[in-house]
This record gives structure tokens, C-alpha cells and sequence, in this order.
């Protein structure tokens, strides 16, 4: 579930100092917690093309919190989903997101229904200026699902922001990885 951070001067490099107390991350792991740009981007140049396995994908009303969180009224559509993105079968992120149905062209929500295209992807195909806009950024426990996915029981970094188009919030997502994961530093010259 997606955690809604209210604090109104949360900035991104102290959260990451604060995460730095209790654990040594790679630039390549600050990296992917405070971008503001495509996540799939950056991990194409890491990784090679990476793809998403949609694990879930479902349209329900909003709650109290999701309406909130994306600020709608309760009762609006949105779509909840779910993906892995992955190079080959290895899994790098688990990301979910949520998606006032009503703030999409019907290409776009065609597109993002159709399941395993990246968010990244389908902003940049139908030309959509946005901004990411990180709202927290976090260690966390991990849980029975994800320790499948992953394959280890380590903790997780995990980062949530919304994608805003024309001052309104398109798309929430909370991406979250093992602190395992991208453990690589950048090579300094």
C-alpha cells in the first residue's frame, strides 16, 4: 500500500542522509531512490532492456486514502496495479501504482491497461510532459511475497512518488527493491 508522506518540506538528500545512519547505500541505490526521471531509463542503462510482468491490475472506487493520496473525491475510478520489472527473469523492482482513471486520454488508459508496458514508457509514447515528485523514501521490513519475488529476506529501500501532469497527480507509484540490490558504486574518475 502506498504511504502518503505529509510532511511539507521533505527533501530528498536529507532522507537519504537519515537512511545513510543506519545503512552504507551505493550511489547506485541513491540513485534510484531520488531520481525524478524514469526509473525504466535508468535501469535499461544498467541492466540492458529491462520489461514489467504485470502481476495485478484492477479497477476499483477510491477509498478515503487513496482519494486523499491522489487528490480525488471517494468513489472516483482508479487503477491499481502491480508489476515486477525485470532483466530476463531476474527481478529488479517491485512497484505498485495507482491511476485516477478520470486524468487519462483513452489511449493512454488503453495502454496502461494493456499490462506489461512501463509507466516511463507510455509517458514518453503519447508525449506526456510530467514530473516526478518524490514523497518519501524509506527502509522497510520485508514480507512473505516479496521474500518469494526477491529471493532474500533483506530489507528493502523503497521510495514513493506521484507523476504530476498539468498541476494534478497522474499517477502515484511506490517502487521498493532489497537493500541487497544495486550495491555497486559508480566509477569515479
Amino acid at each position: 500500500m502506498i504511504k502518503i508522506n505529509k510532511t511539507p518540506n521533505f527533501n530528498v538528500i536529507d532522507e537519504i542522509k537519515n537512511l545513510e545512519t543506519k545503512y552504507s547505500l551505493s550511489d547506485t541505490q541513491k540513485i534510484l531512490l531520488s531520481t525524478d526521471g524514469s526509473i525504466t531509463n535508468i535501469l535499461d542503462v544498467l541492466k540492458g532492456t529491462v520489461n514489467i510482468k504485470t502481476t495485478k491490475q484492477e479497477h476499483h472506487k477510491a477509498n478515503k486514502d487513496i482519494a486523499e493520496l491522489l487528490a480525488i473525491d471517494e468513489g472516483d475510478e482508479v487503477n491499481y496495479r502491480v508489476v515486477i520489472i525485470r532483466r530476463k527473469n531476474e527481478p529488479l523492482i517491485y512497484a505498485t501504482s495507482y491511476t485516477p482513471l478520470k486524468r487519462l486520454t483513452e489511449e493512454f488508459k488503453e495502454d496502461l491497461t494493456r499490462a506489461d508496458i512501463p509507466i516511463g514508457r507510455i509517458l514518453k509514447t503519447h508525449k506526456i510532459e510530467s514530473r516526478r515528485e518524490v514523497r518519501s523514501i524509506e527502509i522497510k521490513e520485508t514480507d512473505e511475497e516479496l521474500k518469494k519475488i526477491f529471493k532474500t529476506d533483506a530489507d528493502l529501500l523503497s521510495r514513493t512518488y506521484n507523476i504530476i501532469h498539468k498541476d494534478n497527480i497522474l499517477i502515484s507509484i511506490e517502487e521498493t527493491f532489497p537493500i541487497s540490490s544495486f550495491t555497486y558504486d559508480l566509477k569515479t574518475s
